[in-house]
């Protein structure tokens, strides 16, 4: 028995000095099961021993159906970042910022590590364009016509069986598809509020969400954010119970920005806090699917029994951004949305909702899924490592179990909007931190998209982004 121990710990303290000399980097294969049993003439039990002892340390992590990788350095394990603690919102000017990022996006050459969506090459492009000749042929009138109101029929029970399938009880029914996440978050908005009514957000947020809310007149809460386990419940219950809130949005599962996931007991308690207190919670589950865990995430619909959840998704960050369709579980709310859907849009685009059921249906979607996430989860853990290595010591990252994000704090003292500027100029784009904020916060914090495979030029442009922030350029 002591031989034995003394074999699996040599087994982990030989990998574990490979992990700190950097030999083996962060998000690296280690070696199977079967190479470690010969390279040391060991059984398996004795090889899994070793593994185990390493996962105990968080140094490696085991993926289903994919092996062991490694998860984190010794050397580099940068804190997270500190739960945010928002004040009151008042009118924010973020759009011309916003603007400037998304114009620079698409310049030629530049690194786009602002991007918030995956990068043409992880998307199935000929696949679904065969899917759009097939569609062409199959409906009627080749696709020109209009859809129902309500959506793509197909594509709406397609949705439906396969969220079933994943443990979150749909019936095709309860869906209206939209055009993207975003109009399903408009139309869930303009249902449960009017002009001048408060709504209650994550803080940092997705800005597209606060540019929404102003769009329609409201006011905005927003709420203490922990970035592993999103907003603070307590924080939820004294607005709702001061009576400030008439509305709910919350990203519930990998946050944008921040990545953060809120435990299953913090959903329970915020459905039940919004049902005693009889206030609707629109529910932004877009980044539900990209997570790197054994099972899907739930959502706060999933403990709905009230109707007061609206939960919205689309396939925009995900398989198609540029098809636009998207879907919501209205609840209670269903006729008001199905009215503004025929208002302002009256029908979306036939063919590409066509082609996403046939996705769903033949089971390409789950097969692209599963690589997906694949290939984002080592894609964060090289991220990470890259900017622990390269970026200053007082850095703190979030550390996202699913979505595209990476929430980067820098010291009080840096300011990332001019840092951007100064990136541009060797051609890298970031997302500035106070583009997520309708107040004057997270000047000092930046949104890194990892949704580009992993390259040398992607390392490359993390180590000179580092080298701006550590010579204080900004």
């Amino acid at each position: 028995m002591e031989t034995k121990t003394l074999l699996y710990d040599k087994i982990a303290k030989d990998i574990e000095h490979q992990i700190s000399q950097q030999l083996l980097r962060i998000g690296d294969k280690l070696p199977s099961l079967r190479v470690i049993c010969e390279r040391y003439g060991v059984s398996q039990s004795t090889a899994l021993q070793a593994y185990y002892q390493l996962e105990a340390k968080s140094l490696i992590e085991s993926r289903p159906r994919s092996g062991y990788f490694v998860y984190r350095s010794p050397k580099h394990s940068l804190p997270l970042p500190a739960v945010s603690a928002p004040g009151i919102s008042a009118p924010g000017a973020i759009h011309e910022i916003i603007s400037r990022v998304y114009s620079d996006m698409g310049r030629d050459g530049a690194v786009p590590l602002s991007l918030g969506v995956p990068a043409l090459e992880l998307l199935p492009v000929a696949k679904l364009n065969k899917g759009l000749l097939r569609a062409t042929r199959s409906l009627k009138g080749s696709g020109v016509e209009y859809e129902q109101v309500q959506g793509n029929e197909n594509l709406r029970r397609q949705v439906a069986r396969f969220y079933t399938g994943e443990g979150q009880p749909l019936r095709s029914e309860e869906l209206v598809i939209s055009a993207g996440c975003m109009d399903a978050l408009s139309l869930s908005l303009m249902a449960v509020t009017q002009r001048g009514d408060t709504l209650a957000v994550e803080s940092p947020v997705y800005f597209g969400i606060l540019q929404l809310a102003q769009s329609l007149g409201l006011k905005v809460i927003e709420l203490p954010t922990h970035p592993q386990t999103g907003i603070e419940p307590e924080a939820l219950e004294k607005a709702l119970a001061a009576k400030k809130i008439n509305a709910c949005l919350l990203v519930s599962n990998f946050n944008n920005p921040l990545g953060s996931l809120m435990p299953n007991a913090h959903k329970q308690e915020v459905v039940r806090l919004i049902q005693h207190y009889g206030i609707p919670l629109i529910e932004d589950d877009i980044y539900g699917e990209v997570y790197f865990g054994a099972e899907r995430p739930r959502s706060c619909r999933s403990y709905d029994e009230s109707g007061l959840v609206l939960w919205c998704s689309s396939v925009s960050k995900t398989l198609a951004p540029g098809y636009r369709v998207g879907w919501v579980a209205p609840g209670r709310f269903k006729e008001q949305v199905l009215k503004l859907k025929l208002y302002h849009s009256i029908a979306g685009t036939t063919i590409t909702q066509e082609v996403i059921a046939g996705f769903l249906e033949t089971g390409r979607y789950a097969h692209h899924l599963r690589r997906l996430r694949h290939i984002l989860h080592a894609n964060a853990l090289r991220y990470s490592r890259a900017v622990a290595e390269y970026f200053p010591d007082d850095t703190r990252v979030s550390r996202p179990q699913g979505g595209f994000m990476l929430w980067v704090e820098l010291s009080q003292g840096q300011d990332t909007l001019k840092l951007y500027e100064q990136a541009m100029k060797q051609k890298i784009s970031i997302a500035p931190g106070n583009m997520f904020s309708l107040q004057d916060q997270y000047r000092n914090c930046l949104r890194l998209s990892y949704g580009i495979p992993w390259s040398d030029a992607i390392e490359t442009a993390l180590q000179r982004l580092g080298k701006i922030i550590t010579n204080n350029k900004i």
